[in-house]
């Protein structure tokens, strides 16, 4: 514990990586040269990443740190908000506390949620936004790199819980076109498969009775304490009010006692592949 610098999160735009590399790092009970080793990198390197001092560590970096303190991709994540520009304001946050989270509750309506997106759903999804002057090409590949980021927590060892429930029309609207909107629900279908996923559709038939409104999430944190996002056209908030959240989470008991079955979801999900009129090979 010689010289061990103190570091202030709120130093500098990398301090809080600095921060979190600290913290994983010890949490492993690694020293900076043992870190190193294992990532390729030399020990002084590893000491002014965590420092934040001069120019951001690099991607390889955040990404072997990730692999080695088995972090669940976080540094990573905390890497690419950094770095890039094409997210709401807040929602690098909540990604940061997604990627720790122990159960993910999610309701989305109109569009596949984040998580379960394809690479090529989500990317047509970010070049409409190019389209439509919110967003460059760039930071639209930026937006779907971060997606694939994210999503590398469903494929960790203890992966969280995962329940969303899907608005009916998620399912009916073709996003990308035949193809694209046929791959994407065979990957809806094949995640019934996956124990930590539990998949519901809220049919459109719920009308007025469906408790939300706008998409949201609901995470349960390691601690059992909760964390609440949601998002309306170009904003973002993070909600930690426990009553508020109390709230949410009744609507959210609600919302999945409404929802269809898991198996009755699978029969929508599967004929709504079969109307997305895919092109087959004869």
């Amino acid at each position: 514990m010689v010289n061990r610098k103190q570091l202030d999160p709120t130093s500098g735009p990398w301090a809080p990586f600095g921060v979190q590399l600290r913290r994983s790092r010890e949490a492993k009970g690694l020293t900076q040269a043992q870190l190193a080793r294992r990532v390729g990198f030399d020990p002084s390197y590893v000491s002014y990443a965590e420092l934040a001092t001069r120019e951001p560590p690099s991607e390889k970096f955040a990404g072997r740190a990730d692999e080695a303190l088995e972090t669940g991709g976080t540094l990573l994540l905390m890497w690419l908000q950094n770095k890039h520009s094409a997210l709401l304001e807040g929602f690098p946050e909540y990604a940061s506390h997604e990627a720790s989270a122990v159960e993910i509750r999610i309701f989305e309506a109109g569009v596949v949620t984040g998580l379960l997106q394809t690479e090529a759903y989500a990317t047509a999804l970010a070049l409409a936004d190019v389209r439509g002057g919110t967003i460059t090409r760039r930071q639209a590949e930026e937006r779907v790199t971060f997606l694939l980021t994210r999503q590398q927590l469903l494929k960790r060892s203890g992966p969280p819980l995962v329940h969303a429930v899907l608005d009916e029309s998620c399912l009916r609207r073709p996003i990308g076109g035949p193809a694209v909107m046929h791959e994407q629900l065979t990957f809806l279908e094949e995640l019934f498969d996956a124990s930590h996923v539990i998949l519901q559709v809220a049919p459109f038939a719920m009308a007025e009775h469906r408790p939300f409104a706008l998409p949201m999430v609901l995470l349960t944190l390691a601690d059992q304490s909760l964390l609440g996002y949601s998002e309306s056209e170009g904003r973002s908030h993070l909600e930690r009010d426990s009553d508020t959240l109390a709230v949410w989470k009744r609507h959210y008991d609600r919302l999945q006692v409404g929802a269809l079955a898991e198996t009755a979801t699978l029969d929508v999900i599967r004929a709504a592949r079969e109307g997305s009129s895919c092109p087959t090979s004869t």
